[in-house]
């Protein structure tokens, strides 16, 4: 490409070379209009940010600062790592072309964004929750699987997975399969524990030729998938008037927040999760702190309350 400047070129004609990687983007890999734009705008902003350094002579610590330099300017995580791919293919296209030795993008990263907090109702939301009415079959299911959810904190898989004799009725407990092939033994609440054998006397009386050792089944008699328990809980929030979607993760957000509300024992939630760090867990700590901050709000009479 004889037309393309050099890289030792004057350090101006950098843009020269941003023409030829749009050309290139438009015209070779064929992309659509908005994307090749897209790629202008984030190389354009990379050449911008460097005020005209030759190319040759870019390094890892040039990027990284120009990514330091955009992120305290407002631009988030995100937008960060997609104007990263795009600074990596404009220097992967000087290497095909001109044999640009290394790309100085290789190892930065954009800078995460903040964690977003997990979603948890309230008590008063759980209790409506799990008190799902009806006296059929599919009834009585859904209020042990809902009881058991928050009750221990399951996961979808977990619960998806669970049979009959992984409970310690005496003990009042369930062994799980939870990440990684890992087994960890669960609390399993009163209220849940009378759920499950009312489902258990249901279920034997309707299935009890079935040999199916899943605890929760369904109409048809086989394993209740994880699609089915999802569409069960999102179901049961919306009748019960639940605000938002509700999904099995919210349950298990739910029983780790209020149990750390309740306890303030991190390592145990910790422990009941199945998480095998405990900076994973110290998410819901984010969530205790938001409780402590209502009811400073509502009850100090020097908080920021409205007047």
């Amino acid at each position: 490409m004889s037309a393309n400047p050099t890289l030792d070129s004057d350090a101006a004609r950098s843009r020269e070379w941003l023409q030829a990687f749009v050309r290139h983007l438009d015209t070779e890999r064929r992309l659509a209009g908005h994307t090749v734009a897209a790629y202008r705008r984030d190389v354009d902003a990379l050449l911008a940010n460097l005020g005209g350094q030759r190319l040759d002579h870019i390094g890892i610590h040039d990027i990284r600062r120009a990514v330091s330099v955009l992120h305290a300017k407002g631009l988030s995580g995100r937008s960060l790592a997609r104007m990263l791919s795009a600074w990596r293919g404009f220097f992967d296209y000087l290497a095909r072309e001109c044999g640009l030795s290394q790309n100085p993008c290789q190892g930065v990263r954009a800078p995460r964004g903040p964690k977003k907090l997990p979603n948890a109702l309230s008590a008063d939301e759980a209790s409506r929750l799990v008190e799902l009415d009806g006296d059929d079959m599919l009834a009585a299911r859904d209020r042990a699987l809902l009881e058991l959810l928050y009750s221990s904190g399951l996961r979808l898989s977990e619960l998806a997975g669970l049979d009959w004799s992984m409970l310690n009725w005496t003990e009042g407990t369930v062994r799980v399969l939870g990440k990684g092939s890992k087994t960890r033994v669960v609390p399993v609440g009163r209220q849940a524990l009378a759920r499950l054998r009312e489902w258990r006397r249901q279920s034997d009386a309707l299935f009890g030729d079935a040999d199916e050792p899943a605890v929760f089944l369904s109409r048809q008699g086989r394993r209740l998938s994880a699609r089915g328990i999802q569409l069960r809980v999102r179901r049961a929030g919306a009748v019960q008037g639940i605000a938002g979607r509700v999904h099995p993760h919210v349950l298990r957000h739910s029983f780790a927040s209020h149990l750390l509300q309740s306890s303030g024992d991190l390592r145990a939630v910790q422990e009941m999760l199945g998480h095998a760090s405990i900076a994973t867990t110290q998410v819901y700590t984010h969530l205790d702190f938001q409780h402590l901050a209502k009811v400073y709000d509502a009850a100090h009479p020097r908080a920021r309350k409205k007047t």
